[in-house]
């Protein structure tokens, strides 16, 4: 007679979202939210999960960056249907893009001044 069990993780996508102008790249993406989990099973049948964690994806430049538990069994349960963009941190990645008040144009570089219109970024 044998056994077969074991332990393993899963990612998923949940049905959220949300159009954005990214923090980190400067241009519209969709926020897409996923779930991380380990579970246990026994003859191929989950039995029981541990250790779910929520992130979100951005669709444009791929940044991400870790959910509270909360904000991610809401967004799960269906109860949540937007995120603000601004309490996403995305570290290092953030303020990357510099955009111009005056004139619109929008850089990379680590620009003091646009290359356009001269105004102070």
């Amino acid at each position: 007679m044998f056994l077969i069990f074991g332990v393993n993780q899963k990612e998923k996508q949940l049905n959220f979202d949300q159009v954005v102008v990214c923090n980190c790249c400067g241009k519209y993406g969709h926020i897409t939210v996923w779930v991380t989990y380990s579970y246990f099973m026994f003859f191929f049948l989950p039995l029981f999960t541990w250790g779910r964690r929520y992130y979100v994806r951005m669709s444009c430049c791929g940044a991400v960056t870790e959910l509270d538990a909360e904000t991610g069994r809401r967004i799960e349960d269906g109860e949540l249907h937007s995120l603000d963009i601004k309490e996403l941190h995305f570290g290092k990645l953030e303020g990357n893009v510099h955009k111009c008040s005056q004139c619109g144009y929008v850089t990379t570089e680590d620009f003091q001044f646009c290359p356009k219109c001269g105004n102070k970024f």
